[in-house]
């Protein structure tokens, strides 16, 4: 009798273990199963903020990833860009100059000439006279260089005009850019 009870005890503890057993498999398949569904829902946040062309025609999440690392890579090298043109800007309109010389260099134009994709890129800065930009001064002078132009814009900044123009060249070879940066600074 005592063999059947402990036979008994052993077949319960055994069915006790395998219920655990059983529980604790069926626990950790559901922690899988929503540690998936919300990896898929982050995939899905992340994929959402690309833009399409970044993400076109990858299907697999490892593709999807390194777009995304790509992306954030482009948009640190754009905010780079972007700041080093605005100081470029905040320089030209304000000026960094000593107290001395700050009335005689308000005067004077302040020039950037650099190369882009279109030909070259020119940001100039002068004095406003009469509250009236001067762009028909500059274009004359963009034309005296051979320079066709595509696109400029400007704004006022306290008593200074600031263009941004882009110009078209047909051979960079011809253009001297010293020449030109100096009769744009000279300009009247």
């Amino acid at each position: 009798m005592d063999d059947c009870r402990e036979k008994r005890r052993r077949c319960t503890k055994l069915r006790v273990s395998t219920d655990n057993n059983d529980m604790e498999k069926m626990m950790h398949r559901e922690i899988e199963r929503q540690r998936r569904q919300e990896m898929a829902s982050l995939y899905a946040s992340l994929r959402s903020l690309l833009p399409l062309h970044f993400i076109q025609g990858k299907r697999s999440t490892s593709d999807q990833v390194n777009e995304a690392a790509n992306y954030i890579t482009y948009l640190h090298k754009k905010i780079k860009e972007l700041s080093s043109k605005r100081d470029e800007l905040m320089l030209l309109s304000r000026g960094s100059f000593s107290d001395d010389s700050k009335d005689e260099m308000k005067m004077m134009n302040h020039v950037v000439v650099r190369h882009c994709l279109a030909g070259l890129e020119i940001v100039f800065s002068s004095r406003c006279y009469g509250g009236q930009p001067r762009l028909s001064s500059v274009l004359q002078v963009l034309s005296e260089n051979g320079l066709c132009l595509l696109n400029a814009i400007y704004s006022i900044v306290d008593d200074r005009v600031i263009y941004t123009i882009q110009a078209e060249v047909n051979d960079m070879t011809l253009i001297d850019f010293r020449k030109l940066e100096q009769s744009l600074i000279r300009m009247k």
